[in-house]
C-alpha cells in the first residue's frame, strides 16, 4: 500500500502554516524540558536524544488524553512518554509525570505546580512538542508562566518525512489549522499571548478550511 501524501494541490499551503507554527531555537543549556503529550511519540523520543546531550537534568512529561490518542496511548501521554523516554535509556530519576493535563494550558499550569512541589527552581525551560505545536505552546507558556525563559523545539523532519511517519496526512493537516485558529482564540480569551498572523499564512490557512480541513476548529458561534 503506498505511503499517504498531502495532496499535490495543498502541500504549498500546508508547509506555509508548517513553517509558521515551527520555532525551533537554537539549543543551549535549561532547567528543565517540558514534554507535551500529543499523539505523537516522537515527543518522548526527541526529550530522550537532547537529555543525552545533557542539555537538561530533567523532564517532565505531561498529558492526559483526548479522544486522538486515547487509542495509542490509553494509560495517558505522559505516561507512556515516560515509558519510551526510559526505553530510549533517560533514568527514572530524570522524569517526572504530570498526568491530569486535558489542554495546552493546563499543561503548563499543573507542570509549573508539579515542579514547585519537587522543589524545582525553573529560570529556563525546553518546550518540547509535535512540530508544528511549538508556536501555541510558546504563546500559552509564556501568558501563564512569563517569569520563565522558553525555547522550543521538535524533532527535526521535513514535513513530508513527518507526514510519512504519522501516516495519516488529513490528521496533520487539521492539526495546523486547528492550532492557527487556537492562536487567535486563546489569545483573545486571555490564555496566551498574542501573535501577528502574517497574511500568506491566513490566506494558506482558509484555503484548507475551504478544503474541508476543519475536524480541529473551534466553534465560534
Amino acid at each position: 500500500m503506498p505511503t499517504p501524501e498531502i495532496p499535490r494541490e495543498f502541500r504549498d499551503d500546508v508547509e506555509t502554516l508548517w513553517n509558521f507554527h515551527r520555532i525551533d531555537d537554537p539549543l543551549r543549556p535549561v532547567d528543565v524540558a517540558i514534554g507535551l503529550g500529543s499523539h505523537d511519540p516522537s515527543v518522548a523520543v526527541y526529550a530522550a536524544d537532547l537529555y543525552h546531550e545533557r542539555l537538561f537534568p530533567l523532564i517532565a512529561f505531561t498529558g492526559a488524553n483526548a479522544p486522538t490518542t486515547v487509542e495509542r496511548f490509553p494509560r495517558g501521554e505522559a505516561v507512556h512518554y515516560r515509558e519510551i523516554a526510559m526505553d530510549n535509556g533517560v533514568p527514572d530519576s530524570a522524569i517526572l509525570v504530570e498526568p491530569k493535563a486535558t489542554n495546552t494550558a493546563e499543561n503548563f499550569e499543573f507542570t509549573r505546580d508539579l515542579l514547585r512541589r519537587h522543589g524545582v527552581n525553573v529560570t529556563s525551560a525546553l518546550i518540547l512538542s509535535r512540530p508544528y505545536q511549538q508556536r501555541r505552546a510558546y504563546t500559552t507558556a509564556k501568558k501563564l508562566w512569563p517569569e520563565v525563559d522558553f525555547l522550543c523545539s521538535a524533532i527535526q523532519q521535513p514535513l513530508a518525512e513527518y507526514v510519512e511517519s504519522i501516516a495519516d496526512p488529513k490528521r496533520v493537516i487539521d492539526m495546523l489549522v486547528g492550532d492557527t485558529q487556537r492562536l487567535t482564540i486563546y489569545a483573545e480569551a486571555g490564555y496566551a499571548i498574542s501573535q501577528e498572523i502574517p497574511a500568506d499564512v491566513e490566506a494558506a490557512y482558509n484555503r484548507l478550511i475551504s478544503a474541508g480541513y476543519d475536524s480541529r476548529l473551534i466553534p465560534t458561534k
